[in-house]
């Protein structure tokens, strides 16, 4: 084949080259000269503020606790969808009668909108005429309603169930198509040798699996971490910031807070860009990423 002229091949490339320029570099220039510019309440510019805006935030009172929020929701939902996908994924691999049909229910919640689904799960969590409600009082595993969404000991917990339910069929079919990628042939041999089926898993299928482990844990970090519509839909009921992630505490900033501030919205977009880069990169050299896509 011949050489390709360095002009035919940008003219074929240009078109990607635009849309990175124009969806994700223009965004974060302007994100980054947002963070350092300072806004009337209703968003007119009004000059530079260098870093102050990074130190508003920063010395901001309900920080710490938006940051306690963000780990425990990332770590929780994470986990959660990971350890339940993988059941599911050894479940779905298998050959059994109706198995199309049961993928086909696992894709639903995925090919949903959050919004909707999220809206749901409000009806679902009513206090008084929510299902869930009606079934525990029904069962009486409950005496008196429970207020998921209203009672600080419960509403964490019923976001991150939200969380894990929209993750799940991602997650599940990225395990679905790494198990399907792993020869039949090394586990039978492994069962013919007397392995039994922990043994097996651990130390045959767990290992082979172990790609597919790493996508699926830094897309669901990356994506639960910027999870908005959920956090948002299930705690706009509750003032202040008790319940909020970094990516719900930027909007109320800019829009709902006292302060009403874009500049201090655009300085949090900022660092949860660089702290969720930071996540995913201590991720990839702890489990050593080089190594296990060579």
């Amino acid at each position: 084949m011949g050489r390709v002229h360095p002009a035919v091949a940008f003219l074929w490339l240009s078109p990607a080259v635009a849309l990175i320029i124009g969806v994700v570099l223009f965004p974060a220039v302007m994100l980054v000269r947002a963070s350092r510019s300072e806004y009337s309440i209703t968003g007119l510019y009004q000059g530079s503020a260098g870093w102050d805006n990074y130190a508003k935030v920063l010395s901001y009172p309900d920080l710490p606790v938006v940051l306690r929020n963000t780990v425990v929701w990332v770590v929780a939902v994470v986990a959660l969808t990971i350890l339940i996908s993988l059941a599911l994924a050894q479940l779905l691999v298998k050959d059994f009668p109706g198995r199309r049909y049961v993928r086909w229910a696992v894709i639903v919640p995925w090919a949903a909108s959050l919004v909707i689904t999220s809206q749901l799960f409000v009806l679902l969590y009513d206090y008084n005429y929510g299902l869930i409600n009606h079934v525990l009082t029904g069962l009486h595993v409950i005496d008196t309603p429970i207020s998921f969404l209203g009672d600080d000991r419960f509403t964490m917990a019923s976001m991150v169930v939200v969380g894990v339910f929209v993750s799940l069929p991602f997650t599940t079919f990225v395990f679905i198509a790494g198990l399907s990628a792993i020869p039949a042939e090394v586990v039978e041999a492994a069962e013919v040798d007397g392995a039994s089926p922990w043994q097996r898993w651990r130390m045959i299928i767990l290992p082979l699996l172990r790609p597919a482990l790493l996508i699926a844990t830094v897309l669901n970090t990356i994506y639960v971490f910027n999870s908005f519509p959920i956090i948002y839909t299930l705690n706009d009921r509750n003032p202040g910031f008790g319940h909020d992630t970094l990516i719900t505490f930027m909007y109320k900033l800019a829009f709902k807070s006292q302060e009403k501030d874009v500049g201090m919205s655009a300085a949090t977009g900022v660092l949860n860009v660089l702290v969720i880069l930071v996540v995913v990169m201590v991720y990839l050299k702890i489990v050593d990423w080089r190594e296990e896509t060579r």
